[in-house]
């Protein structure tokens, strides 16, 4: 039987790849996304919902599927306004984990960040610890928080220090042995086939997945 999945941010880096793989994947029938803009010359396989994220609630009757990709994220460049940003990063991931439950999907796939955690003193790393936190709570039969190191890959949007990191990274990444390979550079086709992977196959890998391990998910 061929499945449904839903995918928030499939604008962005990741979510676009995953987005493209599952159109081509005969697995599923029907792709769901739900976004603030419409996304253009896409296969009826695809179904877009537009509104506001941040009140996901008012999509509950439409969220149903077999699978959650959770892909958003914003930068504190774009949304220097912390309230503004915990909304987002915090906020969308955890209401999208809520409606999963409430409507019995079983699998929820979020991206998260390498320094993510709860007691941070460093506002981008304690909200993304908070949200992974409360992802959890929700007691999904199937959820998987991946904690990638810095994402190569050509984005849409110009961000020039993440560029310059991604540089410096390259040139360091000879030295990244033993548990450093989680620092290494992640390219964002491997992490969604990870996210697909780990979706289709439901391996029993702890819940917390960092870098090293997306890309051995991603073969």
């Amino acid at each position: 039987m061929k499945k449904t999945a839903i995918i928030l941010g499939a604008s962005g880096l990741t979510g676009s790849i995953i987005l493209q793989k599952l159109i081509a994947d005969d697995r599923y029938k029907t792709i769901k996304l739900f976004s603030r803009s419409k996304i253009e010359g896409l296969p009826n396989k695809v179904t877009q919902f537009i509104g506001d994220l941040l009140k996901l609630e008012q999509f509950k009757s439409d969220f149903n599927a077999d699978e959650v990709y959770c892909c958003i994220g914003t930068t504190a460049k774009k949304t220097p306004n912390e309230s503004l940003y915990k909304q987002i990063d915090y906020g969308i991931p955890v209401a999208a984990a809520k409606l999963s439950k409430e409507n019995n999907i079983s699998t929820f796939l979020v991206i998260s960040a390498m320094g993510a955690n709860a007691k941070s003193a460093v506002f981008y790393n304690r909200i993304k610890g908070e949200m992974e936190q409360a992802v959890l709570q929700q007691n999904l039969k199937h959820t998987y928080i991946l904690r990638p190191s810095l994402i190569g890959g050509e984005r849409k949007e110009h961000r020039f220090l993440e560029k310059m990191a991604l540089n410096i990274f390259k040139i360091l990444q000879p030295l990244l042995i033993g548990k450093l390979k989680n620092y290494s550079i992640i390219n964002a086709k491997t992490i969604a086939q990870a996210m697909i992977n780990l979706a289709n196959k439901k391996y029993s890998s702890d819940s917390v997945i960092y870098s090293n391990d997306i890309k051995k998910l991603s073969k």
